[in-house]
């Protein structure tokens, strides 16, 4: 079972760090950006330590508190749940 989580734990992750990166040239363009909602949803299903990464990287999102207290959380919890799996 691990062996599958750890693709889609990996591919997800990917994406929410990507999805940062793009929301802040997204930012700076003053372009149409993607939703908070969005971001924290990628962050909740699995993609917790790519969003917490992609936020410290780009330095996107870093006074929303929503984000600089929840992401660090959600990417401990994850990458725990994924270690104990794991084991």
């Amino acid at each position: 079972m691990t062996e599958a989580l750890l693709p889609a734990f990996l591919g997800v992750n990917i994406l929410a760090f990507v999805l940062m990166g793009w929301d802040k040239l997204m930012a700076k363009a003053s372009a149409r950006r993607i939703p908070e909602n969005t971001l924290l949803l990628a962050a909740l299903f699995g993609g917790g330590a790519g969003a917490f990464l992609g936020m410290k990287l780009f330095r996107h999102k870093t006074r929303h508190p929503r984000f600089f207290l929840v992401l660090p959380v959600v990417a401990a919890l994850q990458v725990g749940a994924l270690v104990y799996f794991a084991m």
